[in-house]
């Protein structure tokens, strides 16, 4: 089932296609950078997508097919960061953000190619998988606006780049190729700008094919093991402890059993 719903002006959208949902960053005359209206609306948008049937993954993408995002408008800095009280609003925006692609129950795959910079490498980082096409260009330019990353956002960062990489991207503001984060371990693969959506695709439906309780319980085990958050344990237990007796775990034994392909439900 297929179905279509858009944020923040048409600027994000949201939209399914069987079990796959996709969160668009639609504004490719910017580079689709994120704007204010954006940062609040993306909570939103993933949240809708949880809502929508059985999506058991999300490919997050800018739309255009050349860029993933810049990261934030800075046209708009002088209007929402102008003073310390609009810069804690937006960074607040911002984290809030990040924390939802990083807490959504579902794998989140980001879908990368040209520039991802700033917020978007951030959102980016707060995805569970990442694949890129050979063009990709990374930065965090920070350091060369005067501003301070958000601090829970960082353990995104360092999770994903490994922290003598976070510190040279972040001290220095260096851009970085698609072939050197692959080789920092923040990308899972790098293809041909051409096959990148095919590419993103097919990691999207191996990922649905599993079951979805068995991949909601991996995730938020992974994030437990990665913040060390007695509430993150226990919300990894409780979810472990709903496969015990789910219908899934039944249709896996009985497939195993019949030596054929299991069909989950996510019951």
């Amino acid at each position: 089932m297929k179905s279509r719903h858009s944020f923040a002006d048409e600027t994000l959208m949201a939209s399914t296609d069987d079990h796959t949902g996709f969160l668009s960053f639609n504004r490719p005359q910017r580079k689709n950078a994120i704007n204010f209206e954006m940062w609040h609306a993306i909570p939103k948008a993933l949240e809708w997508l949880c809502a929508q049937g059985d999506i058991r993954c999300i490919v997050m993408h800018g739309e255009g097919g050349t860029d993933f995002s810049a990261g934030a408008d800075i046209s708009e800095f002088d209007r929402v960061r102008q003073d310390t009280d609009t810069a804690r609003d937006y960074e607040l925006s911002n984290a809030t953000a990040f924390h939802a692609v990083r807490a959504c129950p579902i794998p989140v795959v980001a879908m990368i190619s040209g520039v991802c910079f700033g917020g978007a490498f951030g959102l980016a980082t707060a995805a569970d998988l990442r694949v890129a096409s050979n063009d990709s260009i990374f930065s965090i330019p920070a350091g060369r606006l005067g501003l301070a990353y958000p601090v829970d956002a960082m353990g995104d960062i360092v999770d994903a780049l490994g922290p003598q990489m976070a510190r040279s991207m972040l001290y220095t503001g260096r851009r970085i190729t698609a072939r050197e984060a692959q080789s920092a371990g923040l990308l899972l693969t790098v293809c041909g700008l051409a096959d990148l959506r095919e590419t993103a695709l097919e990691l999207a439906e191996r990922i649905c094919t599993n079951a979805p309780l068995s991949n909601r319980a991996s995730k938020a085990s992974i994030r437990a093991a990665l913040s060390g958050q007695e509430q993150d344990r226990l919300l990894a237990e409780k979810i472990a402890a709903s496969t015990f007796t789910s219908a899934d775990y039944a249709e896996g034994r009985r497939a195993f059993r019949e030596k054929r392909r299991p069909v989950f439900s996510g019951k």
